[in-house]
């Protein structure tokens, strides 16, 4: 069993915000390292780092294999996993040796070169460890000497797996159960089986606190929402979201965001992708605000620091949520920009000022910049920001482009069959193609009720303004021409804009 798995498995063993027991197996995760594996290793040593502070002696009579690679997580589960360091089999025996003082630890795992085969261990800075191995036996029959964490490792995935078991079985029962008797029973013996399970957990990291094995325990515990009824302040009203609230402000309790053993871990990814994506309102505010925590609670470390700075930047970056390019933005604006990405050469950092100079003009809640552009009909110059119009919608589109050819028809009929009687006027903007195409493009669409424009001089610069990369890109303005949706389509025009007219019903009311 992985040690990803591991952390995988916590998803079946806590209690949930929904407090509904999942019967998940361990099993589904036990794959095998294929070619994906090997190649991603081998796709990324470029990415890894250098060994420091051990001494690893692997005793493995019956290695077939030639070489043995020490290879490490990197915040992320397999297979995106990078060497650290390779030894060569001599008589049987493999030797890794690292003085190297920046080396913090993790979780380890040696990988046979051509076999495919591997297994998992805990290495600390200074560690001296012998390891007897067969290669027949992987992942099994494995011993350490030196090292009494490893040796309760692998008692705890000899337990692990035991449970494993048995949730497998409750699983199977359930199937057959006859009577709702019968489930309740079953969910029953499987709580208690999961309540074994995080006691085992626990008991350790106090028993053997400051340990790698503890640590790693400690983080992957999640909130236990307090039961029974929970009142807001007036002691009456009962609190609807208590355990939304609860569980959010206790999820990052067990982890020690000053211990930079556990980026070389799977753990943190997953932790991060679940806190943003379910426990944090998708909103500018909001997620500016949590990124900011999380950065101040890391600050001081080297590895946690940076891997949560990067996540955090890429992760608003390719986000498909409307406005995340915002937080992206300020991120880069007070982070990279202030010197914080220290591991960046000054060409990638600024790649990375560069392209949040060019989102920035076109945020949410910004006023769309000019487009003064030629009619492609009239040749006559209009200007995006003198139309009159309740709303906007620019489109950028090239007529030789599939997805514009099959998306414009599409919007041309949401817009009169609804966006025009809303107030919406359309100004549109042929990335390319000559004169005549574009022509075509829009008489056999027969899109003759917009504002129809081309750049054929190359002199308006909508692509930074617009940051256009891709087409059809299309931005909603609104009266004031102030961007409120930016990479829309036909799919979700109207209720946009719905939203829009009711948050300004609602304030009007108010007043």
């Amino acid at each position: 069993m992985k040690f990803y798995e591991l952390f995988l498995s916590i998803k079946i063993s806590q209690h949930r915000f929904n407090s509904v027991l999942s019967l998940k197996t361990n099993h589904r995760f036990m794959k095998k390292i294929t070619l994906l594996f090997i190649l991603a290793i081998l796709g990324h040593a470029h990415l890894s780092f250098a060994g420091s502070g051990y001494h690893i002696t692997l005793h493995m009579p019956d290695a077939t294999d030639s070489k043995v690679y020490l290879v490490h997580y990197y915040g992320t589960p397999g297979p995106k996993v990078y060497i650290s360091d390779s030894a060569n089999f001599e008589n049987g025996t493999a030797v890794f040796k690292s003085t190297d003082p920046d080396f913090v630890g993790g979780i380890y795992i040696m990988l046979l070169s051509t076999k495919r085969k591997s297994f998992e261990f805990m290495l600390n800075k200074g560690d001296e460890i012998t390891i007897n191995a067969s290669e027949a036996k992987l992942p099994e029959g494995i011993t350490f000497k030196g090292s009494p964490e490893n040796t309760r490792f692998e008692e705890y995935l000899k337990y692990l797996k035991g449970n494993a078991a048995k949730e497998e079985g409750y699983k199977k029962e359930l199937e057959e159960a006859k009577t709702a008797a019968d489930t309740a029973d079953i969910r029953s013996r499987a709580t208690v089986s999961n309540k074994e399970l995080i006691q085992y957990r626990r008991d350790y990291y106090n028993k053997y606190p400051g340990t790698l094995l503890a640590t790693i325990f400690k983080a992957m515990e999640l909130p236990e929402i307090p039961e029974g009824v929970h009142y807001l302040e007036d002691g009456v009203t009962k609190d609807s979201v208590f355990a939304y609230h609860y569980y959010k402000a206790h999820y990052w309790d067990g982890f020690n965001f000053h211990d930079d053993r556990l980026i070389y871990t799977p753990l943190y990814d997953g932790k991060l992708e679940e806190y943003f994506s379910k426990w944090v309102q998708p909103e500018s505010d909001s997620l500016e605000k949590e990124s900011d925590m999380l950065l101040e609670k890391a600050r001081g470390t080297k590895d946690v620091f940076h891997y949560t700075l990067w996540w955090l930047s890429q992760h608003f970056e390719t986000s498909k949520i409307m406005g995340m390019d915002e937080v992206f933005v300020y991120i880069i604006e007070k982070y990279y920009m202030k010197g914080d990405a220290t591991w960046l050469s000054t060409e990638d950092l600024n790649k990375y000022i560069d392209r949040a100079q060019k989102i920035a003009p076109n945020v949410l809640g910004n006023k769309g910049p000019e487009i003064n552009l030629p009619n492609i009909k009239t040749g006559k110059e209009e200007s995006m920001l003198d139309m009159k119009a309740k709303y906007t919608l620019i489109v950028f589109y090239s007529p030789s482009c599939g997805h514009c050819q099959h998306e414009m028809p599409l919007l041309d009929s949401v817009y009169r069959a609804v966006l025009k009687d809303k107030g919406v006027k359309v100004y549109t903007v042929a990335t390319e193609g000559e004169e005549k195409e574009i022509n075509a493009f829009l008489a056999k669409n027969k899109i003759e009720d917009w504002s129809n424009h081309w750049d054929h001089e190359h002199t308006s610069d909508y692509h930074s303004k617009y940051d256009v990369y891709s087409t059809p890109t299309i931005y909603l303005l609104d009266e004031k021409k102030i961007i409120k949706g930016k990479r829309l389509d036909h799919t979700n025009l109207v209720r946009m804009i719905d939203i829009l007219d009711s948050e300004a019903k609602s304030k009007a009311a108010k007043k």
